[in-house]
C-alpha cells in the first residue's frame, strides 16, 4: 500500500507541475488515458472519441472480485449535455464486453452537474460476471474552496458515498479532486474500501 501511495504522489506532482490550460473537456478526435483503483478493481483504460458524442476504448483490468485479469471493449455515449452561463451538466451511457466472452459484460450510467463552486455527480453500473452479478452505485457532492481562473489549478473537496450489491453496505469518505490543463486526479480513502483513485490525462 505504501508503494502505491508513493507512485500516485509522484504522478500527481509531475502532472501538476507540467500541465497548463483549461480543465479537461471531451472533443472530437481526442484520446484519453485513465487509471482506476478501488476495492473492486484496478485498471488502465484508453479511449478515442471519433465524435464528442461517443467514445470507443479498451480497458485492461485486474478484477479483485473474481481474482482474474482480462480486458473490456468499451463504448460510452453522451446522452445529454447542457451548458448555461453558470453551470454544466452531463449524462453518459457506458457499456463493456469482456475478452472472456459475451456473458461477461457491464452497462451503466453516470452524470454530473456543476457550477464554479458546487459539484454533484452519480454513477450506476451493473456487472454480469461468471460467478455472481453485482451492481455498483455512488453519489458525490462537493465544493470548490476557491474559484480559479483559466489555467489555474482547480480543486474540489468532495464527499463520496458508494455501495455495491456484494456487501450491500453504503460507505462514505472524503475525496480530493484536482485538475489543471489536460490532467485530473481524484483521490479518496475509506477504511473499509481502502484507496479510491482515478487519474485521467487527455491528449
Amino acid at each position: 500500500m505504501g508503494i502505491r501511495v508513493c507512485i500516485l504522489s509522484l504522478i500527481l506532482t509531475f502532472a501538476l507541475t507540467t500541465m497548463s490550460g483549461a480543465r479537461p473537456v471531451s472533443y472530437t478526435g481526442g484520446s484519453t488515458m485513465m487509471y482506476f483503483s478501488d476495492n473492486l478493481k484496478e485498471s488502465v483504460y484508453y479511449h478515442y472519441s471519433p465524435s464528442y458524442k461517443y467514445s470507443l476504448g479498451l480497458e485492461w483490468l485486474k478484477d479483485k472480485v473474481q481474482n482474474e485479469n482480462y480486458a473490456y471493449l468499451r463504448y460510452t455515449h453522451l446522452m445529454n449535455r447542457k451548458n448555461t452561463k453558470n453551470s454544466q451538466r452531463n449524462l453518459y451511457f457506458q457499456s463493456g464486453i469482456s475478452s472472456k466472452g459475451l456473458n461477461k459484460n457491464f452497462i451503466g450510467m453516470h452524470g454530473d452537474w456543476e457550477t464554479r463552486r458546487v459539484f454533484a455527480g452519480f454513477g450506476l453500473k451493473h456487472v454480469q460476471a461468471d460467478v455472481k452479478d453485482y451492481t455498483e452505485e455512488y453519489i458525490q457532492l462537493g465544493l470548490a474552496p476557491y474559484l480559479g481562473d483559466y489555467g489555474d489549478l482547480h480543486t474540489w473537496i468532495l464527499i463520496k458515498t458508494k455501495r455495491n450489491s456484494l456487501t450491500n453496505e453504503w460507505n462514505s469518505y472524503p475525496v480530493l479532486k484536482l485538475f489543471k490543463g489536460n490532467f485530473m486526479v481524484e483521490l479518496g480513502y475509506d477504511e473499509n474500501d481502502e484507496w479510491d483513485a482515478h487519474l485521467m490525462y487527455r491528449f
